[in-house]
């Protein structure tokens, strides 16, 4: 259907990428159901997704902007197509790492992915300056007979494509479920009276921790109503300094020139309602 010469559909469809987590929409006029494979148009060109949710009815409220169409359910040959581009991929990306080396360009190369119609080939890299790569496009090109994508990403997005195990013994939050990167400040950190050891706060990627953003709301709403370190207290009729806090264990560490002592907060503030019960 076609309204003032912008194409419309009959269903939204939501489709994720191998490489990705987030769910893109697309429009269709044929309903597909979820776990479906089905070629898509992008911006890359012919790729494989999958169908992530039901097919819903189109609603303009929920689409910006045109929106790419679903091509057709995949077939066993796009199937096969794709496994064999993956086979090419790792060819082409060995073909790439000889034309880096021998321009002695300073980039690192992540990854490389052929869209489905073979038209086009994407390599991701990273690189601190920016790099002068038209020599490397014509070698490419002249090696691979097709177009040439170079597409440079930051330390975050390189964690998210190559995966790894995180501090905390589990794959990374990047790379297993995470769509988007929220800004991390030190200052998270400290509203979960972390020591401030930016090795030990630090992810895959060299950056704070995403980790430290998901537990910032819990932790800001259990320490509303708790006094602030450095405070002075009064505990069994003695002057205390609150010297440090496990909100999670809910308790302080309470010094003076006399002793240092560990009391749990109920029994520092008996009256006191707190949001971390």
């Amino acid at each position: 259907m076609n309204t003032e010469g912008k194409v419309t559909y009959k269903y939204i469809v939501y489709i994720q990428f191998e490489e990705s987590k987030k769910a893109y929409t697309f429009g269709s006029n044929v309903k597909y159901y979820t776990n479906d494979i089905v070629v898509v148009e992008t911006v890359r060109g012919q790729e494989l997704g999958k169908v992530c949710v039901p097919t819903v009815d189109f609603d303009a409220s929920k689409v910006k902007g045109d929106i790419k169409p679903v091509l057709r359910k995949a077939t066993p040959e796009d199937i096969k197509c794709k496994e064999e581009n993956v086979e090419r991929a790792k060819e082409a990306m060995k073909i790439c790492h000889e034309c880096v080396a021998n321009l002695k360009l300073d980039m690192h190369l992540i990854s490389s992915e052929y869209t489905l119609d073979r038209t086009k080939v994407i390599f991701t890299y990273v690189s601190d300056d920016r790099v002068d790569f038209r020599q490397l496009l014509k070698d490419l090109a002249q090696h691979l007979h097709c177009r040439i994508e170079l597409r440079q990403v930051g330390p975050r997005n390189k964690a998210k494509i190559v995966g790894g195990i995180g501090n905390c013994g589990m794959e990374c939050c990047c790379s297993r479920f995470m769509s988007d990167f929220d800004t991390v400040s030190i200052n998270m950190a400290k509203n979960q009276l972390l020591a401030l050891n930016i090795q030990k706060l630090s992810g895959q990627c060299g950056k704070l921790m995403c980790c430290l953003r998901f537990e910032n709301e819990e932790y800001t709403r259990m320490r509303k109503d708790l006094p602030k370190i450095n405070s002075t207290v009064t505990y069994k009729d003695k002057k205390y300094r609150i010297s440090s806090m496990n909100v999670l264990q809910k308790q302080a560490k309470l010094e003076n020139k006399e002793e240092v002592l560990f009391v749990d907060f109920k029994e520092l503030w008996p009256d006191k309602e707190l949001n971390n019960d």
